[in-house]
């Protein structure tokens, strides 16, 4: 694995990640959560985002129509304080883009609800190149596994105490791309674009069975 700042290939996956400055919090409230899924879907176009149109119903954002995608999106996760993405590019210049359209337009959104000013991401996002296969397949289950940490926080230490626990916990949460790679058909399965990356699992008791293999595992 390495790391790359700059140059971003098309073809080629990236795990993407950021959080608060100060390890602050960047999601308050489920609407918080809402309206960066919203923007993933949005903000993934070569068009600037009107923010009018984001008064408009949840589901009628998530069914407006987008060409000209600047980057694929084949997991997220987001927790309270951070956020994880895979991805890979149209072009060189298509991860800046929409990254710097997604954390403008959402820090716009936080600080005008919360009444506060100044930098809400620590700095530039972060870039992580999966340029070997069994990473990139671990990157799927790593990113979808990070919810356990808010039942759990030493999981990954001592094991989980508590399996089928573990398992509701990550069926139930909204604000990842799991209930989507589970099967689910819910609005927010517009945020993805399963089809350049390689097809892991070749059934949805294949995929299930390889996130109980990781909990057991720790």
């Amino acid at each position: 694995m390495s790391q790359r700042r700059h140059t971003f290939v098309p073809g080629e996956f990236y795990h993407i990640y950021n959080r608060g400055t100060d390890k602050r919090a960047i999601f308050l409230d489920a609407h918080d959560y809402q309206r960066f899924q919203i923007l993933l879907h949005v903000c993934n176009n070569t068009q600037n985002v009107n923010i009018r149109n984001l008064r408009r119903d949840k589901e009628d954002l998530f069914n407006q129509s987008i060409e000209n995608r600047l980057v694929a999106i084949g997991a997220y996760c987001l927790m309270p304080n951070h956020y994880h993405l895979l991805l890979t590019p149209v072009s060189e210049e298509a991860v800046s883009h929409f990254l710097q359209k997604l954390s403008t337009s959402y820090s716009m959104y936080f600080n005008k609800k919360y009444e506060r000013t100044g930098t809400l991401f620590e700095g530039k996002f972060k870039s992580q190149l999966a340029n070997e296969d069994k990473y990139l397949k671990y990157l799927f289950s790593y990113i979808h596994l990070n919810p356990i940490k808010l039942i759990q926080s030493d999981w990954k230490v001592i094991g989980i105490k508590d399996t089928p626990k573990a398992i509701e916990y990550l069926n139930n949460y909204n604000y990842s791309s799991y209930k989507e790679w589970q099967g689910s058909e819910r609005p927010e399965k517009i945020i993805l674009n399963k089809q350049p990356f390689p097809e892991y699992y070749e059934s949805l008791e294949q995929a299930q069975k390889e996130i109980r293999e990781w909990l057991t595992f720790a």
